[in-house]
């Protein structure tokens, strides 16, 4: 099964980091978190992954090409011409990597990437989120409801304190980061039939509203419930609570073995 990943955004809330590089490059722990998200995957066995690029492409064009080069020792033999990588951290994944247009939106971005992906069900989500989501779970969930989209419904930790307060202004209870008690919110991890293709008109088409809308209305959107960590990265505030995370070694969404 294909894993699409949408990498193509602007991240203008993130115009710090993305001046210069797209957000999914923006690094968590030294390693783009494109590459947190990949190696998510990898852990329950996806492998086969298609990416949609947009706003400066060609940086994550040139960090796959030269990620052996970058991750582990080289072997360079000058007088023969000759580059030996080492074997130990070559992953097993393949990757195509899709221009979908600058200013395409998400559902045009998803369009495009129809040709790669062919007439299967695939996996979808964004390059800017982790999660310790169980995708074979969640693959599971999808094929026992028989419909054509599956989302991972998450609670996402609350921005601020959470206050609780009585008559008089006394706190009843106080919790510094819940997750928020109101309600669910759409957390990406998609499984989709390739029939969603047809709810999308073009370029100009966001997946979440017309598409989703319409797959909710026809009773074809069916959410699988995620009660754990779930994290996106929209702002620099993000990116520290995910830095720190990984920093102090209790990185959630690290699900695999160095």
């Amino acid at each position: 099964m294909k894993v699409a990943i949408l990498a193509g955004g602007h991240g203008t809330r993130l115009a710090e980091e993305t001046e210069i590089k797209p957000k999914p490059m923006v690094e968590i722990g030294g390693k783009p978190i494109l590459w947190h998200i990949m190696k998510h995957y990898e852990h329950y066995g996806f492998k086969d992954f298609v990416i949609a690029l947009g706003y400066k492409g060609e940086y994550i064009k040139k960090y796959m090409v030269d990620y052996l080069s970058l991750q582990g020792n080289l072997e360079i033999d000058l007088a023969k011409g000759t580059v030996k990588n080492d074997e130990s951290v070559k992953p097993n994944w393949k990757i195509e990597l899709i221009e979908t247009g600058l200013n395409t939106l998400t559902g045009g971005r998803i369009k495009r990437l129809k040709p790669f992906i062919g007439n299967e069900p695939f996996m979808l989500t964004w390059g800017d989120g982790v999660s310790d989501v169980n995708l074979r779970d969640l693959l599971k969930f999808h094929k026992s409801h028989g419909r054509l989209a599956t989302l991972t419904a998450v609670r996402p930790p609350a921005r601020y304190g959470h206050l609780e307060i009585k008559e008089k202004g006394f706190v009843r209870e106080f919790s510094e980061k819940p997750q928020t008690a109101e309600g669910w919110i759409n957390g990406a991890f998609f499984v989709l039939q390739p029939e969603i293709f047809d709810y999308i008109e073009g370029d100009n088409t966001q997946w979440e509203k017309e598409p989703m809308e319409t797959l909710a209305r026809e009773g074809q959107l069916v959410a699988y419930q995620h009660n754990s960590f779930w994290q996106c990265m929209d702002t620099l505030r993000e990116k520290y609570i995910l830095e720190n995370f990984w920093k102090n070694g209790n990185a959630p969404w690290k699900l695999w073995e160095d």
